[in-house]
C-alpha cells in the first residue's frame, strides 16, 4: 500500500485551517507591502525566517531537541529549497508589482498542486478537481483585476513564486506521514534563516525601530500561517483543499475596503462568488469506506 493511501484525509478540517492560513498570509502581505518601501527584500526574507526560529526557542528549552529529531533531513532540505525560493519571489513581487498582480500570481499555486501531487505522490487527479481549480483561478482574475504589469517581464517572478509554492505545498504533504507540523515548520525556518543570512553580507542595512517592529509582526504572522497551512496539508491532499488558498484574495479585498475604503466592484463580487463556489465544491462528499 502506498504512503498516500494510508494517510488520514480530513477535508473539512483541512479546508478550514487553510482558510485561516490564507487570512494570516494576507495580513502578512499588507505588512510586507508597508515595510518594503524602505527595507530591502533580503532583510525582509531573513527577519521573517529569524522570527520563525525564535518562536521555537520555548519548545526547545522546555522539551529539548528530542521532538525535533528527524530521519527526513533530505525532505526538509527540498521543502526549504522550494519554500525559500518561492518566498524570495513572492516578497519581490509584492514590492515591485501592483499588489493585485502579485497576489494573483502567488495564489495561482493551487492550479498546479493537483498535477504536482498526482505526479509526485501518485494522488488521484480527477477532472472535477482540475475544473474547480480553474474556476477558482478565473475568480481570482475577476477579483484581482490585474493591470498591464501582468505582461511585464517582472511577472515571471510571480509565475515562479506560484510554481515553487505549489512544489512546497506538495512537499509538506509528502512528509506528513512521519513529520509533525511543528517539525516541518522548524526545519524550514532554521534552514531558511541560515540560507537567507548569506545575502545580508552585501545587502545589510540599518533598521529603525518601526521597521524592526514591522519585520517582527511579519515574521510572527508568517510562522503562524505556516504552522496552520502545514497542518492543513497534512490533513488533506493539496488537490482537494488547495482552492481555499484563493480566499487570501478575498481577505485582502476586505482589508483594503476596511482600511482604505476601496469598495469592490461587480466583477470582484462575481469573482469572490466563483472562488467560494470552487472552494466548497472541491470538498468531496462522504464516500463509502473502501475495503
Amino acid at each position: 500500500m502506498s504512503p498516500a493511501a494510508v494517510r488520514a484525509v480530513k477535508p473539512l478540517q483541512g479546508a478550514a485551517l487553510l482558510a485561516l492560513s490564507a487570512l494570516l498570509f494576507s495580513l502578512m502581505g499588507v505588512g510586507i507591502r508597508e515595510v518594503s518601501t524602505s527595507v530591502g527584500n533580503e532583510s525582509v526574507v531573513f527577519f521573517r525566517n529569524l522570527v520563525g526560529v525564535i518562536l521555537f526557542l520555548p519548545l526547545i528549552l522546555a522539551r529539548g531537541i528530542q521532538p525535533l529529531k528527524t530521519r527526513r533531513l533530505k525532505s526538509h532540505l527540498w521543502r526549504t529549497t522550494y519554500g525559500l525560493a518561492a518566498m524570495y519571489c513572492f516578497f519581490y513581487a509584492i514590492a515591485h508589482l501592483p499588489l493585485a498582480d502579485a497576489m494573483l500570481f502567488t495564489y495561482a499555486a493551487p492550479v498546479f498542486t493537483p498535477i504536482i501531487a498526482w505526479w509526485w505522490l501518485k494522488e488521484p487527479l480527477s477532472r472535477r478537481m482540475l475544473g474547480m481549480a480553474l474556476i477558482g483561478l478565473a475568480g481570482v482574475l475577476l477579483v484581482a483585476k490585474p493591470s498591464a504589469a501582468i505582461l511585464d517581464s517582472l511577472s515571471l517572478v510571480g509565475v515562479a513564486a506560484s510554481l515553487l509554492a505549489a512544489f512546497a505545498f506538495v512537499s509538506i504533504r509528502e512528509m506528513s506521514d512521519t513529520e509533525p507540523v511543528y517539525r516541518i515548520v522548524f526545519y524550514f525556518s532554521l534552514f531558511s534563516a541560515l540560507a537567507s543570512a548569506i545575502p545580508l553580507i552585501w545587502a545589510w542595512q540599518p533598521l529603525s525601530l518601526r521597521e524592526l517592529v514591522l519585520l517582527g509582526v511579519i515574521g510572527l504572522l508568517a510562522t503562524t500561517s505556516q504552522l496552520v497551512m502545514s497542518k492543513a496539508y497534512s490533513l488533506a491532499p493539496p488537490g482537494i483543499i488547495g482552492p481555499f488558498a484563493y480566499l487570501a484574495i478575498v481577505f485582502s479585498g476586505i482589508i483594503a475596503w476596511l482600511a482604505w475604503d476601496e469598495t469592490p466592484g461587480l466583477t470582484s463580487l462575481i469573482g469572490a462568488g466563483m472562488i467560494f463556489t470552487a472552494s466548497l465544491l472541491s470538498i468531496p462528499r462522504r464516500s463509502k469506506p473502501s475495503s
